[in-house]
């Protein structure tokens, strides 16, 4: 493949508009896959949290054949806590597709992605999707991206940029509204006329930027990356350059590159190629693989620093050991370690204890999106409640503060603004919706959202929705209260009874059903006041000479409140821990009464 034949391009998205979606059409209109054969719906997110969820947490690569060309693409993710991901590929490529829902419009997640592949100087291409939505509003919506790309400062020529409409679900795009789309021709034919092909001199020393790294039990180490210089050939000698300077002379034992959905093995790959390298242990994201005879690293971009960090240490729980396969710091180091390396936005420090190590991320789902994953995959551990990082800029205390964006019905307004006013959000804008519901903007510091949306799911009746993204780091707010009640926490060890939580749920709102097991300083629910409450739910009624065949079934227990991982993070205070293991959530008191 040529160099000219060659377009990279990222697709940035907000969550849910469409991003992956459109990337299966365009995989499927490509010819890649036969008349007659199945697809699966997203078959990039290939990850089981992925699917699960919805939205796409790792960025992954797969290229196009159109006329002649090579279109290798990344899709990336839409959430802000998952930005690393998006922001080490930004030298990867030449151009972006900005996507954007024809009736949400912009969304602050992506905007910060956007800014700095504006600032890296990629070609934009604007995509406004769901145009066949019943409220959709693509031309308003065009001018709302137009006046980001102002705020953002974008260029003339960026400014310059050309719009399609699609409608991704069904493999449709048109240049024009008044054009019925037929197929997504139109936005293959953009691509490859407004995204340049890639810059760089094949006959320079080679020089390729890592800018992922992943692991294969039977090829180790695969480090993924863009020709930037040169010219790389399988089995060849290659230096690597590292961070701290340092520079390790390997081998390579094999070079791929992506055609469809598979890593084809080449024998070489011409400059501005994304290729895939395989044969180097030592290899790390921003390291650059040069020529051994004439190393010259590559300045890898800056990527933004973690803004939350909780502690994972070993299970010390009366329940440790039931379930997990891993339970030592050993094993809990090891895979924390290497999540460490091939995630270039989470940081991993080992503490004064053996036992304790500090982990920080870009917020609370790019951490529990991490728990998950040990979980599933065995490990047993418990886990502090995150905390936000804290810098010293101009002898000033500061921390991070975010964008928030909520979408409410009009009644809820009221209580928005006032919820948020007492977590020291500010009030930027108040934007009445073409569907009658009203959208709020504030800027709130990260800690002041622990703990919100689950207040925001209540108070609005689940009717709310809310993003936020991190926006900067400003002077330390004061205190903020985030949790008024306190919790009910299990007097003793044994398994809860009927009879026990009939007597303990007039106390607030339980978390436990009868049979499950408890120990003593378990949190078993939230207290209706402030201030702990030892109860004891395994309490057995006791026997009497009379019985009546049908006196148990007039206990009447309310259902308890379900808490998922990222709701148990929320809830628990600074003095509990949140204990997780392959098949429970328990969350106790740091120190057990």
């Amino acid at each position: 493949m040529e160099q000219t034949q060659l377009r990279n391009l990222a697709i940035i998205a907000h969550v849910d508009h469409g991003k992956t979606t459109l990337v299966n059409g365009m995989l499927q209109q490509s010819g890649l896959f036969h008349a007659k054969q199945v697809v699966e719906d997203r078959i990039l997110d290939r990850d089981e949290l992925e699917k699960e969820r919805g939205i796409t947490i790792l960025s992954k690569n797969t290229s196009i054949a159109y006329k002649g060309y090579k279109l290798n693409i990344v899709d990336t993710p839409g959430h802000a806590d998952f930005g690393g991901e998006v922001e080490r590929i930004v030298r990867m490529v030449d151009g972006v597709l900005l996507l954007v829902d024809a009736f949400e419009g912009p969304m602050p997640q992506p905007r910060f992605v956007l800014g700095k592949a504006l600032a890296a100087g990629l070609k934009p291409i604007v995509v406004i999707n769901k145009i066949d939505r019943p409220n959709a509003r693509p031309r308003e919506v065009l001018d709302e991206v137009l006046d980001l790309f102002i705020e953002l400062s974008a260029d003339d020529a960026q400014l310059d940029f050309p719009v399609v409409y699609t409608v991704a679900k069904a493999g449709l795009a048109t240049l024009d509204l008044n054009v019925e789309p037929v197929d997504l021709k139109p936005l293959f034919d953009t691509i490859v006329e407004h995204i340049p092909p890639p810059q760089g001199d094949p006959e320079a020393p080679l020089q390729i930027g890592v800018a992922i790294v992943e692991h294969d039990n039977y090829l180790g180490r695969k480090a993924i990356g863009r020709v930037v210089n040169g010219r790389v050939k399988a089995k060849q000698e290659v230096a690597v350059l590292q961070a701290d300077g340092a520079c390790i002379h390997g081998r390579l034992s094999g070079l791929f590159v992506y055609d469809g959905l598979k890593e084809t093995a080449v024998e070489e790959a011409v400059c501005g190629e994304i290729v895939l390298l395989t044969g180097i242990g030592e290899i790390n994201v921003g390291n650059t693989v040069a020529d051994p005879n004439r190393p010259v690293p590559l300045n890898f971009i800056k990527i933004d620093d973690p803004t939350v960090t909780v502690t994972f240490q070993v299970n010390k729980s009366p329940f440790a050991g039931r379930d997990g396969e891993y339970v030592t710091s050993r094993k809990l180091s090891e895979r924390l370690f290497r999540e460490a390396r091939g995630d270039v936005s989470l940081r991993v420090a080992e503490t004064d204890s053996p036992e304790i190590f500090q982990v920080a991320g870009r917020g609370e789902l790019h951490l529990s999106i991490l728990i998950e994953k040990m979980r599933r995959e065995g490990y047993e551990f418990e886990v502090s409640r995150p905390q936000v990082i804290v810098k010293e800029i101009d002898g000033q205390k500061c921390e991070p503060v975010e964008e928030l964006l909520l979408d409410v019905a009009e009644e809820y307004v009221g209580f928005s603004i006032e919820a948020l006013g007492r977590r020291k959000g500010e009030l930027q804008s108040i934007d009445h919706q073409a569907d009658g519901n009203v959208r709020l903007r504030f800027l709130i510091p990260t800690r002041g959202l622990f703990g919100f949306r689950s207040e925001f799911l209540t108070g609005t009746k689940g009717t709310g929705i809310m993003y936020h993204a991190f926006h900067h780091f400003a002077p330390w707010k004061g205190e903020i209260m985030s949790r008024t009640r306190g919790s009910l926490v299990a007097f003793e060890t044994g398994e809860a009874t009927a009879y026990g939580i009939e007597h303990a749920q007039e106390r607030g709102e339980l978390f436990i059903k009868p049979g499950d097991p408890v120990y003593r300083g378990m949190i078993v629910g939230e207290h209706a006041r402030s201030g702990d409450l030892l109860i004891n739910v395994a309490k057995k009624k006791q026997l009497t000479n009379i019985r009546s065949s049908t006196q148990e079934i007039a206990v009447k227990l309310n259902v308890p409140r379900v808490m998922t991982l990222e709701k148990s993070l929320e809830f628990i205070a600074d003095d509990e821990l949140l204990e997780v293991t392959p098949k429970h959530l328990r969350m106790r008191k740091r120190v057990l009464p």
